[in-house]
């Protein structure tokens, strides 16, 4: 776990990096991992600033290719500012053609964070690049890769269903969640599965499984939790508070430390 002084130092180097490279490059460029569900990610800081460019961001790819592909974006941004969302670009990077879409302001705060910092604001124009898949198809076009779906969220829509399943994907809550009382913790199942509660039953005949989207819609607060973790939980005390997130551990495990014990 990483401690408020370690987080604030990181912070710090993290902000003295992106100001050295504005002005030793014109922009600085934002290297995201995947932590095992939420996909790997790039996006540049100072395009607008110092060439009155949108940002770019793009997802999916190992961290050099993301890197070498922000830069051909750069590239391709001098010699088209604003590139047609309308049409592809092809051999954009070694064969792929790709598309560019314009971000949703709501979206800014999920990915942009440094980005936010630097300008003091959200007040910035953004473009995600989209790549397609073998097929050439795009996320939106019928019949893509749905092993890649989840790799490349796309930032133009959506805003009010932020998690990366589908719509129609399967999720636990309890008769009591259904019946309006609040949800108070989230589990993401290291299985993958999503259990969205009200802790104030444990009974398996209170269980009951729904869509994903029939949670959104009733509680769009857990739209914050979309990025949690495989094998994580967020609870809060009441519907207004803050989630605190932390790792989850299993009901097999809790047994196994009682026997322990």
């Amino acid at each position: 776990m990483i401690t408020l002084e370690e987080h604030t130092a990181h912070d710090a180097e993290s902000e003295k990096r992106i100001l050295s490279d504005v002005k030793e490059h014109g922009f600085h460029i934002a290297l995201y991992k995947s932590d095992g569900y939420s996909p790997s990610f790039a996006h540049t800081i100072g395009l607008h600033k110092t060439y009155d460019y949108p940002e770019l961001i793009c997802f999916g790819f190992s961290l050099e290719l993301l890197h070498s592909v922000l830069w051909e974006g750069k590239r391709l941004l001098d010699k088209q500012s604003k590139p047609d969302p309308n049409v592809g670009y092809p051999d954009f990077l070694e064969g792929f053609d790709v598309r560019f879409i314009t971000v949703d302001e709501d979206r800014y705060p999920d990915y942009f964070g440094y980005a936010g910092w630097f300008y003091k604001s959200w007040d910035f124009p953004a473009l995600q690049i989209v790549w397609p898949d073998k097929q050439a198809l795009y996320p939106w076009d019928e019949g893509f890769n749905i092993a890649w779906k989840t790799v490349q969220p796309l930032l133009d829509r959506d805003s009010n269903f932020k998690f990366r399943e589908e719509r129609n994907v399967a999720v636990f809550t309890t008769r009591q969640v259904l019946e309006g009382s609040p949800i108070l913790r989230v589990i993401h199942e290291a299985d993958g599965d999503w259990q969205f509660l009200c802790d104030t039953s444990y009974d398996i005949a209170d269980l009951k499984v729904i869509r994903l989207d029939e949670i959104t819609e009733r509680d769009p607060t857990v739209n914050e939790l979309f990025q949690l973790n495989y094998g994580w939980q967020a609870r809060r005390i009441v519907a207004a508070s803050e989630w605190q997130k932390e790792e989850h551990e299993s009901a097999e495990e809790d047994e196994e430390e009682e026997t322990d014990n």
